[in-house]
């Protein structure tokens, strides 16, 4: 059985990778650094959107920047049924 993840892909999303900066909240000079992963789709990023905005309605530390970095895994030309069966031990 192929993983969720493996699904996904095939259905137009990409791995994400958002690596966000925040500020502490009690030391506001002090910035922190969270990497956020999972699969999304590109341009939009409704996954990534979605969990940036539970940060800002629920979290202490205000966001200071968010870099993005996407790559689809699976494109169409890399995707090729076999027509033979492997098996390892």
């Amino acid at each position: 059985m192929a993983s969720s993840g493996f699904h996904l892909q095939l259905q137009g999303y990409g791995l994400t990778t958002a690596n966000i900066l925040y500020r502490l909240p009690d030391y506001p000079k002090i910035i922190q650094s969270y990497i956020w992963q999972e699969y999304d789709l590109h341009p939009e990023f409704p996954e990534l959107r979605k969990f940036l905005d539970f940060w800002m309605r629920s979290l202490d530390g205000p966001l200071h920047s968010v870099t993005v970095a996407h790559s689809n895994l699976i494109k169409p030309a890399e995707l090729k049924l076999l027509d033979k069966e492997f098996k390892v031990h």
